[in-house]
């Protein structure tokens, strides 16, 4: 599943490529547009997407 959303640092739209086959996972990818890391935290239910965080990483 693809996930658009606003890079926290610098708040370009980006997109994801998610797993739906893993209920709830947190993992790093680095932006496509800064090159900084950033922490995703998907949540499925029934493989619909329930809840979905982004954040920086603290460096």
């Amino acid at each position: 599943m693809e996930r658009f959303f606003q890079c926290p640092y610098c708040w370009e739209e980006i997109s994801m490529i998610l797993d739906m086959s893993i209920s709830q996972q947190t993992y790093i990818e680095d932006c496509e547009v800064c090159c900084n890391p950033i922490e995703v935290t998907p949540v499925f239910e029934a493989q619909e997407l329930v809840a979905f965080e982004s954040r920086s990483i603290e460096q």
